[in-house]
């Protein structure tokens, strides 16, 4: 009986101390968890001490989840490629006197496959919110891009939430606690900076697209497209066609193409801006081989996505490193516009290079580094618009100088006006016009009278000067489709459109007296000089731009002949071989 009386106490004890050992570790255990504590004031928890664990499996119950080892950290927090399943937990614990609700914000929720709350009181499950994003379709805890879970802490009570991520690709995201106050700012005002983002891509969009319809140059097409591209990517990156729309799940995955989408028309761009294919032929060769690669890598996401992206990052870095090794060598074999590409390309490196490094945890979580792709795609998209604007600046300059070199080609450097071989195209598109429209068509030579005892007498520059008065006479005496050329010497001819043979005499007479009338030189009071006006009509029936300069030519020679100072209309009853012959 004794010995029986002994093992009850022994077995008594045993199980004392083992409850005891039970309630020390449950005890250590629960103190261990990080604890923040609410207390009177405004509730913002933007950085709050939490502990995660990576899951060894997307699906697992929560006394599993449990189990395993978790790390301190902030809730601010950056996992990597690797990190597909991942558990978060921390402690509330309300130390005022009165109870207070809670919210507690994923705002990264909208690029997750699935987001799910836990709430432990006492070591019991008491409330759980599990969100699948492709069937997100009035769930009351996913409020446009961002999961909010609500809960209410009894004054002095404490919980332990457990939350749980469940990414497509990279593990990034950040937990917030809030008041119901601070709460709804939170969600009136994330989106302000990515909406500015897009907003400026979407209105260099539209103005590339107006640039493309005036000058047709297929820059302009690459530029706006890798714009689309890049607009896409940041609003579905950063939550804003999940806010707007209501993308999620596999539906907003699929948009993850766009990314190859934007380094493929990147390097379109490069090709046209730079004309590799004529001007560098090597670099043109390393552009398209990348172009097949990204090309292929962004069909093979049209069938698998999960896997293309998990090339993507490779891909992106050695495209990267490509472009800018193609720029640096334009730039250094005399290209001017590839160092504001290589400006722009830097940013795009240097900023990639960050959010690169805070997706594989390397860095920490912050503004720059969260949203360091959309900055360096919008700071490479403002250098690319300047490189634009540059060359259109420069083809304007190469226009102006063909348009100058044009002018030049087809006019008198002395007196400005129209030479022999521009007149003689124009007055023949005008007879073309004049026979459709059955319009008279009238040539008026001139010449003016005893020139070169002008230039004997008074000296070449004075004979210059009465050139270049003479022609500003006629151009004036002109109206707009009208031709007035200087054929050479002091010959010049005016080609009078839609103009009866009366009123083109008419016309020459003032013509003539004019003349007489100019004042040439200050210097040289006694100079005044005469014309000599041949006219004929263009027969629109028979006759030839050539025949009628011909006729006009010959009623010239009439008026020479009959005392100069004069004009004569070709027909009339004269002697022409006197009229040579006197002349």
């Amino acid at each position: 009986m004794t010995a029986l009386l002994r093992q009850l106490s022994w077995l008594l004890m045993s199980w004392l101390l083992v409850g005891c050992m039970v309630l020390i570790l449950s005890t250590a255990a629960h103190a261990a968890i990080p604890t923040s504590q609410i207390g009177a004031e405004p509730i913002k928890l933007e950085s709050f001490p939490i502990e995660y664990a990576v899951a060894p499996r997307d699906a697992m119950s929560l006394n599993e989840v449990r189990a395993l080892t978790f790390t301190p950290y902030e809730s601010q927090l950056a996992l990597g490629t690797e990190a597909k399943s991942v558990w978060v937990r921390f402690r509330l614990e309300n130390t005022a006197s009165v109870p207070r609700r809670l919210f507690i914000h994923f705002p990264e929720a909208y690029h997750n496959r699935a987001v799910g709350f836990y709430e432990l009181r006492d070591g019991l499950l008491s409330n759980k919110v599990k969100i699948d994003l492709n069937n997100v379709t009035q769930h009351p805890s996913m409020i446009r891009e961002q999961a909010v879970y609500d809960t209410t802490l009894a004054a002095g009570e404490s919980a332990t939430f457990y939350v749980h991520s469940w990414s497509y690709s990279h593990q990034w995201f950040a937990l917030n606690v809030y008041d119901e106050l601070h709460s709804r700012n939170a969600l009136a005002g994330t989106m302000l900076d990515i909406a500015l983002m897009v907003g400026t891509l979407l209105a260099l969009i539209i103005f590339n697209f107006l640039l493309y319809f005036s000058s047709r140059s297929i820059e302009n097409v690459y530029y706006a497209l890798y714009l689309i591209s890049g607009a896409t990517w940041i609003a579905l990156s950063y939550g804003l066609l999940g806010n707007m729309f209501g993308l999620f799940g596999d539906i907003a995955l699929q948009f993850h193409l766009s990314l190859m989408a934007m380094a493929a028309f990147l390097i379109m761009f490069m090709i046209a801006i730079f004309d590799t294919k004529r001007s560098f032929p090597t670099e043109h060769k390393i552009l398209s081989l990348l172009l097949a690669i990204i090309v292929a890598d962004f069909v093979y996401g049209i069938f698998d996505i999960v896997g293309a992206l998990s090339y993507a990052s490779t891909i992106a870095a050695i495209m990267i490193v490509v472009t800018l090794s193609v720029g640096l060598s334009i730039w250094r074999k005399g290209h001017p516009l590839a160092i504001y590409f290589l400006l722009g390309h830097g940013f795009f490196f240097v900023f990639n290079a960050l959010a690169v490094l805070y997706y594989k945890s390397i860095l920490d979580f912050s503004y720059v580094t969260k949203h360091g792709v959309g900055i360096g795609i919008m700071l490479e998209a403002l250098m690319l618009a300047f490189i634009v604007a540059y060359r259109i600046k420069m083809l304007e300059q190469v226009k102006a100088s063909q348009e100058q070199l044009r002018i030049e080609a087809q006019t008198d450097s002395l007196t400005g006006l129209y030479n022999r071989r521009y007149f003689h195209g124009r007055a023949n598109e005008l007879l073309a016009k004049a026979k459709h429209q059955d319009v008279p068509l009238v040539v008026l030579a001139i010449d003016l009278d005893d020139f070169k005892q002008v230039n004997d007498a008074y000296g070449h520059y004075v004979g210059d000067q009465v050139l270049v008065k003479l022609a500003e006479l006629l151009r004036s005496s002109c109206r707009s489709h009208d031709v007035v050329a200087r054929f050479g010497g002091e010959e010049f001819v005016l080609l009078l459109y839609r103009t009866s043979l009366s009123s083109a005499e008419a016309i020459a007479e003032t013509l003539r007296r004019q003349v007489r009338e100019l004042k040439l030189a200050a210097e040289q009071d006694d100079l005044t000089v005469t014309v000599s006006i041949g006219v004929s009509e263009v027969d629109l029936n028979v006759s030839s731009i050539e025949l009628a300069l011909h006729d006009a030519d010959t009623a010239l020679y009439q008026a020479k002949g009959n005392g100069r100072d004069r004009v004569c209309v070709y027909g009339d009853a004269q002697d022409v071989s006197l009229a040579r012959e006197s002349n």
